[in-house]
């Protein structure tokens, strides 16, 4: 089977070939990725794009749920923000609403963010 898209190829070797920690970091990335991509077609009153958007964002949180390891309490909170996270943007599709949207890519960015730092941090203690 031959791939056509090189930009495709390239990413299912990246997901393939990238550990854990760098996984859960693309998904992050993922998730403001569709919210901001959601907000401009909604700015654009292109609600089919703004909704497709907005699923994928709530699919990605959704598959962070159910891969948390349970029995921790770091797991036990993040599994509260991912739910809360995903209620909002439910939300704010059903309303098309620009600043629940915005609120729920400050928390994305702000997980980007403490996930880079994290795997920082775990690099310099290897």
């Amino acid at each position: 089977m031959t791939i056509r898209n090189p930009y495709q190829a390239y990413q299912k070797q990246a997901v393939t070939t990238s550990k854990p920690e760098e996984l859960t970091f693309m998904l992050y990335q993922g998730i403001v990725k569709f919210i901001r991509l959601s907000k401009i077609a909604l700015e654009n009153k292109n609600m089919e794009e703004a909704n497709r958007n907005n699923l994928r964002a709530q699919d990605i949180l959704s598959e962070l749920m159910v891969t948390l390891k349970q029995g921790y309490e770091v797991s036990e909170s993040l599994l509260s923000v991912y739910d809360f996270m995903k209620f909002r943007l439910i939300e704010a599709n059903i309303q098309k609403n620009l600043d629940i949207l915005e609120e729920v890519e400050g928390y994305a960015v702000e997980l980007t963010e403490t996930w880079s730092a994290a795997m920082k941090i775990n690099k310099t203690k290897v």
